[in-house]
């Protein structure tokens, strides 16, 4: 079976090559999927932790600190997917971490990394089945625990489909530390051992607020966003996302000419598309890392075109909109702006948040819009009744409070197996 899905793997990797490129995700550091390491590179038994991107790496956080207080010699690896996430791990990395990309999952590869890190326990962010590292894993007696494991609604359907191919590897999962009892029920339906499953909660509840907000006062002055103005600020937006957030904007600002916006794509490399968007609506875009003092004056546009910033953008906000939640993409994470005392506005695609919004929306903790004209008349309430935005601002902070304490209980379960592990 391994070899069909080696030769399956390979051939989708050489067909999908041109597009690889055609987008630019050539990064440098692409070489490492291959297996290539410099020499410089030394492993010492270390613990590996995966997180495919942005948003589960920066959920690792607190448990990589966590785990640091009662390993404190330990050298630990960090692996993602994506180049941006790539930058987060190296921001939470000390001096002897790695850094590094997860290994294409071809059984040579895999094997040649395995071989030369040769790690004593692998920790995955969320949920993620790659055969042949699970399999490499497993015959190395390496323990593997899967931490705020979820299984959507489409993967699960997906994966009962394939369950043959699912159980056996699950099974070669030593824990699986699960967001909920719905998660929980469907990794044992599709074959997991039930005494390897835990429920833990959801990780994204203990997220740390960075130091940066303490800067909101500097920011607002570096848009010159002045005493009395508002802000409105719409984070991780996808593409047919930014025309339908400015052309709300283009409603709220004849009622609130004095409402600033500002737009964080979820990836900042489309800012000269955003640009465009912009200008297409007969607003000025500027972007947030060099903003033009001389257009500051004519009600612009700015465009968050920078990594790691968006908590502080959304700390300078009266109002935010999440996005991932106006197209088919099942949303971005809406927590963050939560724990900020921010009133949040979701579009009605939420399915990778799914036990979360239905949280947020059943205890008005956050307000469901359905399209660029819900969005207008939504935030033009937040902005006229600033009570009712600190009801619900306050009323997202209890939610959060009340859900809190996944990661200390993720760590219990990883010392256990830390201690185990020790060579």
């Amino acid at each position: 079976m391994f070899i069909l899905y080696d030769l399956i793997n390979l051939l989708f990797i050489i067909a999908y090559l041109p597009v690889f490129v055609l987008k630019k995700k050539m990064h440098p550091g692409f070489s490492r999927r291959l297996g290539i390491y410099p020499r410089s590179i030394v492993f010492s038994n270390p613990v590996w932790i995966h997180a495919v991107s942005v948003g589960e790496m920066v959920n690792m956080r607190a448990l990589l600190l966590g785990m640091q207080e009662f390993s404190k010699g330990t050298q630990y690896v960090l692996s993602t997917v994506t180049p941006t996430g790539n930058r987060i791990a190296q921001s939470m990395a000390r001096p002897n971490d790695v850094v590094t990309y997860l290994p294409l999952d071809l059984s040579a590869i895999v094997n040649s990394v395995l071989n030369r890190a040769r790690p004593r326990l692998f920790i995955i962010a969320e949920t993620e089945f790659w055969p042949n590292l699970l399999s490499g894993l497993h015959a190395r007696k390496v323990p593997v625990i899967i931490v705020n494991g979820r299984v959507s609604d489409n993967a699960f359907s997906g994966y009962l489909s394939i369950r043959w191919i699912i159980a056996p590897l699950l099974r070669r999962i030593s824990l699986l530390c699960m967001q909920t009892q719905s998660d929980a029920d469907r990794v044992i339906m599709l074959g997991a051992r039930p005494d390897s499953v835990k429920v833990t909660g959801n990780m994204k509840f203990d997220q740390r607020v960075p130091s940066a907000i303490a800067q909101a006062d500097a920011l607002r002055r570096k848009l010159a966003i002045r005493t009395g103005e508002k802000c409105l600020v719409a984070g991780s937006t996808h593409p047919g996302e930014e025309s339908q957030v400015v052309a709300a904007f283009k409603t709220i600002a004849r009622r609130h000419p004095n409402l600033r916006l500002v737009i964080a794509p979820r990836h900042p490399e489309r800012s000269a598309e955003v640009e465009a968007c912009i200008r297409s609506h007969g607003f000025e875009a500027v972007r947030a890392s060099m903003p033009d003092q001389s257009a500051l004056g004519r009600q612009p546009v700015f465009i968050v075109d920078t990594i790691g910033e968006l908590m502080s953008y959304y700390a300078i906000a009266d109002a935010v909109f999440v996005g991932g939640s106006l197209i088919k993409h099942g949303g971005q994470n809406f927590l963050e702006p939560a724990f900020l005392g921010k009133p949040v506005v979701l579009g009605p695609s939420l399915f990778n948040f799914r036990d979360i919004a239905r949280q947020f929306l059943d205890r008005q903790a956050a307000v469901l819009v359905r399209d660029s004209d819900e969005l207008a008349v939504k935030v033009q309430e937040l902005l006229a009744d600033d009570r009712k935005a600190a009801q619900i601002a306050a009323r997202a902070l209890a939610l959060i409070r009340q859900n809190q304490g996944a990661t200390i209980r993720n760590l219990t379960y990883i010392k256990e197996f830390m201690q185990t592990a020790k060579s």
